[in-house]
């Protein structure tokens, strides 16, 4: 929004991705999470951006892995890390522990922070302007795993989100979005911008192409665990009625159940919508 910073995506693995923030004024770049350095390095190598800072969201190893990496390689002493800080002893390198309410600041650039938890306690995220870094608090479609939760408080993370404005970019870690939209049209078949996402993203990953970055209108149109006022959603959770934190819960655990995906795209009618 305010033209003052790129952002890079670095595919990693099987289906993360490493985001890099580039300061426009100075090319400093910062680094949000990532499982390994060597794709990062070469493409600051390649078009010349100096890295000075880490951002780290949580500390499951596909996303401290970065910091692994570069203290393997004799590069992370040096950099600004920034890190939980409810979780200092398992962030490599972490010498700016942060939380609700403080800022992050690299090159020109300026951050805020808030405490997103759910997925794991001490997950933060990274809002700067337009863009949220989110890590695993909210995917394309879905959300992570409720590791240490509980649901309330999964639930306040992704409300708060939801109060962003729709088009607020969400740079998540994960391409889960097929997987996600499965779910999501097994607990709302008739939501008719659900159908048209799914349409889209076949398509998207039929090229090879990504689906994420996506924006808080989308997700606030097609997320299941955001649409806790769907009375299609509480029909499938049989929770009609039922407080918003419950709601959220019983989609969560249907979900985490996995019977959506013994269900091929015909059998589950994704088919028939990419033939309309």
């Amino acid at each position: 929004m305010s033209g003052m910073f790129d952002v890079h995506q670095l595919p990693a693995w099987r289906d993360n991705f490493i985001w890099l923030i580039v300061c426009r004024e100075t090319g400093q770049g910062a680094v949000v999470d990532g499982p390994e350095a060597g794709p990062l390095l070469s493409y600051c190598d390649a078009h010349g951006i100096k890295l000075t800072t880490v951002l780290n969201t949580h500390t499951h190893h596909d996303h401290i892995g970065v910091n692994k990496d570069l203290a393997k390689r004799g590069l992370l002493e040096g950099l600004t890390v920034y890190g939980p800080a409810l979780d200092v002893e398992r962030v490599p390198g972490l010498n700016r522990p942060v939380s609700e309410g403080d800022s992050v600041e690299f090159g020109a650039l300026k951050g805020h922070v808030w405490l997103t938890e759910g997925h794991l306690d001490g997950h933060i995220s990274y809002l700067l302007d337009d863009a949220l870094f989110c890590g695993d608090a909210l995917f394309a479609g879905g959300c992570g795993y409720l590791f240490d939760g509980p649901p309330a408080k999964q639930h306040a993370t992704l409300a708060r989100f939801a109060t962003l404005p729709p088009e607020t970019a969400v740079f998540c870690a994960h391409e889960y979005t097929q997987d996600n939209l499965r779910f999501a049209w097994a607990v709302e078949p008739d939501n008719t911008e659900l159908a048209a996402r799914i349409g889209d993203v076949w398509k998207q990953r039929a090229l090879g192409r990504a689906t994420v970055p996506t924006t808080i209108g989308l997700e606030l149109a097609t997320n299941p665990f955001i649409r806790t006022d769907s009375g299609s959603i509480q029909l499938a959770t049989s929770t009609v009625g039922a407080h918003p934190a419950e709601i959220f819960a019983a989609t969560r655990r249907l979900k985490d159940a996995k019977a959506y995906r013994a269900l091929s795209d015909e059998e589950a009618g994704i088919v028939a919508l990419l033939e309309r």
